[in-house]
């Protein structure tokens, strides 16, 4: 059975069960209510239908404009996206759910697999408004996964006014959006793997598998991490880092499993070289991967070892 919230201010949990197609719906309540309320609960299993997750749009309705900016102090337009000839795939959240932390893995693995947000597909993840920017980088950094991030954004960022646009109540909730604005899927679930996302790809959308990466051949060839030293390390690491174009630089340390175990984000800089230093102290001994990310792409690879 394939489990989520509704977690709405004053709300119960929501259990969603799929079988046989169809979408049952249960408000947990104490079990003498639950005893007296069996009989209809039996009798909405009997005649249950589907039921979209986005309360205020149907699929075919053109969705409204919204502009949030993302943990990381990027701004994305929606509309300046689809304009683009992009579908955009919208993840809503909170950090405290457990089927959203079950499902966060396979929407990044979306992301890095149809190339993270520079191709065919854009994927944003909206916040229910209670949870700040470091709550959801933390979030991301536990339940993320191993695969490129893609943006999310807390309610610093504006979320709660989607949330409340898109009608939401059950989460996690994710719903498609197409180039022309209009909702395309308003309740993909259950989510068992980044497969159950891209079923809910519409018939002829040619959204294609693409290489995350930059733009340009050229700007990939100028970026470079080198000069990672020393290594091994006892904690403390330099490095020269080249950057063919202004932009926002992260960086992240994933152990031998690829779990995510130190992130950095030495912010906004320049074209050119610079120098930076990461304190590892805290890492236990092990061999690493240092990932170098230019306005959330990853760009460059280095591994090192961490030796106390």
């Amino acid at each position: 059975m394939n489990v989520r919230f509704l977690h709405a201010y004053g709300q119960s949990p929501e259990i969603r069960s799929w079988k046989s197609g169809a979408l049952i719906n249960f408000v947990i309540t104490p079990l003498t209510t639950t005893k007296r309320l069996l009989p209809t609960l039996l009798a909405a299993v009997l005649h249950c239908g589907a039921n979209a997750q986005v309360g205020t749009y149907s699929v075919g309705q053109t969705v409204d404009d919204f502009t949030v900016t993302d943990a990381h102090g990027n701004v994305h337009n929606l509309y300046s996206i689809t304009a683009g000839g992009k579908h955009v795939m919208l993840d809503f959240f909170f950090v405290d759910c457990q089927p959203c932390q079950a499902t966060q893995p396979y929407f990044n693995q979306l992301h890095e697999v149809y190339g993270c947000n520079g191709h065919d597909l854009f994927v944003l993840s909206i916040n229910r408004g209670t949870d700040s920017n470091a709550q959801v980088d933390q979030y991301e950094a536990t339940y993320g996964g191993s695969h490129a991030h893609g943006p999310a954004v807390a309610g610093q960022g504006g979320s709660a006014a989607v949330k409340t646009a898109f009608g939401i109540s059950a989460y996690p909730t994710y719903c498609l959006i197409g180039p022309d604005n209009k909702l395309k899927n308003g309740d993909i679930w259950p989510v068992g793997s980044m497969q159950s996302l891209v079923h809910a790809f519409p018939a002829g959308s040619n959204i294609l598998p693409a290489q995350c990466s930059l733009a340009g051949i050229d700007e990939i060839e100028q970026l470079t991490l080198d000069r990672l030293f020393p290594n091994p390390t006892t904690g403390t690491v330099a490095m020269d880092i080249s950057l063919p174009r202004p932009g926002r630089v992260s960086l992240e340390v994933q152990d031998a499993l690829g779990r995510l175990a130190y992130t950095q984000t030495p912010g906004r800089r320049g074209t050119g070289h610079f120098m930076h230093t990461l304190d590892l102290g805290a890492l236990n001994n092990g061999h690493y991967t240092l990932r170098l990310l230019l306005d959330g792409i990853p760009s460059a690879t280095r591994r090192l070892v961490v030796a106390h």
